[in-house]
């Protein structure tokens, strides 16, 4: 059977659905990166003549599929946490997943539209990807260039235009094998314009890729350098609220282990201090801690605060900074809260929704970007500070970078609610490309994996093992770099996303549109 334009809906779906696939096969715990060269391409295949309608469902459909399978590690916590039935947490799974894949089915109806109103497809679906990357709100967020995070010359764009430039240079991959594909099943011409512009943006990239990391490295080589340990302690999430002293003594003997092997400063994990600590007393009740370590520490902890209404106390979700001899540097507290997890929604201005809802955190936001300040021996650094999924936010990490021009990023984190599973790589991947945006080191402290250094151009240099107890030690350099992404952040692509709202309701006009002797010229 000879296939034609556009698809029958069997066939359509079915590329949609291949689509996601492809997509959740080159994300970050799969790695299959080449993949996402040809991610979209059936996506594209499917969509192309179809109505708004089925473009948007086709979009839907990659949007689940890549979900389900990305975020499959859901249904191991879920089952774990909830106590309900395997199946009525799948069914919970579905209802997550069909919101992210949102994102997506924007994608379709976006381009769908524009498409109807003849915007060619080069225009039509790069503007398209932009704007369903950066407006469509996220659960748990999710770019596409995170495919590349193993690959440092296809990420380097990212300190020009950050993760949605990388995107789009994967997009023009994409859209120059869909052009070959849609003019072989719709027998007509190659449109060589599209094709050759794809294969351009993918050569420049890569070449700047390959100048920007010999620079960078240099720039690297030349900052001075010091030595960080990563301490992974492994705790369960109950052990670590049953097993204080258990928690505590795994800590020191592993940060004692990183002293002997040359550590200048160590990073715990996230509320890696166990016990919680009042906030009019928590640094003279941390020191308690801090100065048994011996050396310089990042180390997280739990800070109540009592409060005069319903809610009866607060807590804040902080990172911590110490000297040698654990007097308390500096303090930073958690600004991007979890819902339900750590915050009631309207809980700050109708505290009484905490008296109906007595198991929701209790957690209340920072309101400051200042950095930690680390002191080894004479020197005091700059740290920016990022815990839990603030290290998958580029706005929030730009906006820290740029307040505090810290000589080093630092995460903190537990993802050992996801058990032994695809997600704490996926984080991982995810937050790797932090480190290109600003070309500056960037060290994740983690209570069961994945721990790492990586370094000013998104190398991986170190990591841990995941659920074990571990150490990570590697040196890094202290850096002030400063990048395009830094400076005029996602004003650009809020520009594209703009167009691209602008496209779907606005017909191209005729005078725009190629003159039959240029299209055959092109042709």
């Amino acid at each position: 059977m000879r296939l034609s334009l556009p698809l029958p809906a069997p066939l359509a779906f079915g590329a949609a659905f291949l689509s996601g696939v492809l997509y959740w096969a080159a994300f970050p715990g799969v790695d299959a990166w080449p993949l996402t060269f040809v991610a979209w391409v059936p996506l594209l295949v499917a969509m192309e003549g179809q109505s708004v309608r089925r473009a948007t469902l086709l979009g839907g459909v990659a949007g689940l599929t890549m979900n389900v399978f990305g975020f499959f590690w859901l249904q191991t916590m879920l089952v774990t946490f909830s106590s309900f039935p395997a199946a009525v947490c799948f069914l919970f799974l579905l209802i997550v997943c069909s919101y992210q894949g949102l994102r997506v089915a924007l994608l379709g109806w976006l381009y769908a539209r524009a498409a109807a109103r003849r915007w060619g497809r080069a225009i039509a679906f790069p503007s398209a990807f932009v704007a369903s990357e950066l407006v469509f709100p996220l659960l748990f967020p999710w770019y596409y260039s995170a495919t590349v995070h193993t690959v440092p010359v296809l990420t380097q764009t990212a300190d020009l235009g950050g993760p949605v430039l990388v995107g789009l240079v994967l997009v023009a991959a994409n859209l120059g094998l869909a052009e070959l594909a849609i003019a072989a099943l719709s027998r007509t011409p190659l449109h060589r314009p599209t094709f050759l512009a794809s294969a351009a943006v993918v050569a420049v990239a890569c070449l700047y890729g390959v100048l920007r990391v010999r620079s960078v490295d240099r720039a690297a080589a030349a900052a001075p350098q010091s030595v960080v340990g990563l301490v992974q302690a492994n705790m369960g999430l109950m052990e670590k609220r049953t097993e204080v002293n258990e928690g505590l003594r795994r800590h020191l003997q592993l940060s004692a282990d990183l002293k002997r092997r040359g550590a200048d400063f160590v990073v715990w994990s996230e509320t890696s201090a166990m016990s919680a600590v009042l906030d009019s007393t928590f640094d003279r009740e941390l020191r308690i801690v801090s100065n048994r370590v011996g050396l310089p520490t990042v180390f997280g902890a739990v800070i109540v605060k009592r409060v005069p209404d319903e809610r009866e106390y607060i807590l804040f979700n902080s990172a911590i900074s110490s000297d040698a001899d654990g007097t308390i540097e500096s303090r930073y507290d958690k600004q991007y809260l979890l819902t339900f997890g750590e915050y009631l929604p309207f809980g700050e201005t109708c505290p009484i929704l905490y008296k109906w809802s007595p198991n929701s955190g209790h957690f209340s936001p920072g309101t400051s970007l200042d950095p930690l300040v680390l002191r080894i021996g004479a020197d005091r650094h700059a740290i920016s500070p990022l815990i839990c999924y603030e290290d998958v936010l580029p706005r929030f990490t730009n906006d820290a970078v740029r307040h505090a021009d810290p000589e080093l990023l630092v995460n903190i984190t537990n993802d050992a609610w996801f058990g032994d599973t695809a997600e704490p790589w996926e984080h991982l991947g995810l937050a790797e490309l932090r480190a290109v945006e600003h070309h500056r080191y960037f060290v994740r402290g983690t209570n069961s994996g994945i721990s790492a250094v990586i370094d000013p151009v998104g190398r991986v240099v170190a990591h841990s093992r995941s659920f074990q107890q571990d150490t990570v030690i590697a040196p890094i350099h202290w850096m002030h770099m400063h990048t395009v992404y830094e400076v005029i952040g996602d004003w650009p692509w809020l520009l594209v996303s703009i167009a691209a709202f602008v496209g779907a309701f606005w017909r191209r006009p005729a005078s725009l549109l190629p003159t039959e002797e240029e299209m055959g010229r092109c042709d």
